[in-house]
């Protein structure tokens, strides 16, 4: 089943960023964008991800074109449907790491799951305060999170920059688990490489075009 359908994507800021980029995700698949910095990686993501609208071209996400969703239905979509991890964290300062998950968990009617914690190396920490964790943990806690949202496509942008090479591996391992065993989608955002093509299909930005490499 189809989840993404972007067709003829363009976007400028005060330069031609990119345009006529198409993109297609099913279930099951990861797709990785790579290119240098400036290229328009995070931007593409922010326009797919719907934080951003293209200056032209068309966004289908579960079969809804996005342009023509009442502003509620594409909160709901959001909230429900879509997980977005950064290398920021975006985490609530004043809370417990477990207070985090928990508006995550209320939010999407999903619970939280002590095998996921474990997994990621947070179940030791997890009720302490935000500000009292590592940034490596910080992003473990905000990859719990998403997850625990049970979203149906996983953005990352540098989803393991703070992480260990190790963590990193083990954090992408648990990405694609996902994907595979909920029927999901993942796009992923980073200039490493060797990350890069773990996933299924990678593709390049080269000169405001995205070329497929893999």
């Amino acid at each position: 089943m189809n989840l993404l359908h972007a067709k003829n994507l363009s976007h400028t800021f005060e330069y031609k960023l990119f345009e006529d980029v198409s993109l297609e995700l099913n279930e099951q698949d990861s797709i990785a964008i790579i290119g240098i910095s400036g290229s328009g990686k995070s931007t593409l993501l922010h326009i797919l991800s719907t934080l951003l609208k293209p200056d032209y071209g068309e966004l289908v996400l579960f079969g809804k074109e996005t342009s023509k969703l009442s502003k509620k239905d594409l909160v709901k979509i959001k909230r429900d449907d879509l997980g977005l991890v950064f290398q920021s964290h975006y985490l609530f300062k004043g809370f417990s790491a477990y207070e985090n998950l928990e508006v995550a968990a209320m939010l999407s009617h999903q619970d939280i799951e002590e095998a996921l914690l474990n997994r990621l190396g947070i179940y030791e920490c997890i009720h302490q305060k935000v500000t009292e964790l590592s940034g490596g943990q910080q992003q473990r806690v905000s990859i719990a999170r998403v997850l625990t949202k049970k979203p149906r496509i996983i953005f990352a942008d540098e989803p393991t920059g703070n992480l260990d090479k190790k963590t990193a591996s083990e954090v992408m391992n648990l990405f694609f688990e996902y994907v595979e065993k909920n029927n999901a989608g993942l796009i992923l955002v980073t200039h490493d490489e060797a990350l890069a093509y773990e996933c299924k299909k990678v593709f390049r930005f080269e000169n405001k075009e995205l070329v497929r490499v893999k």
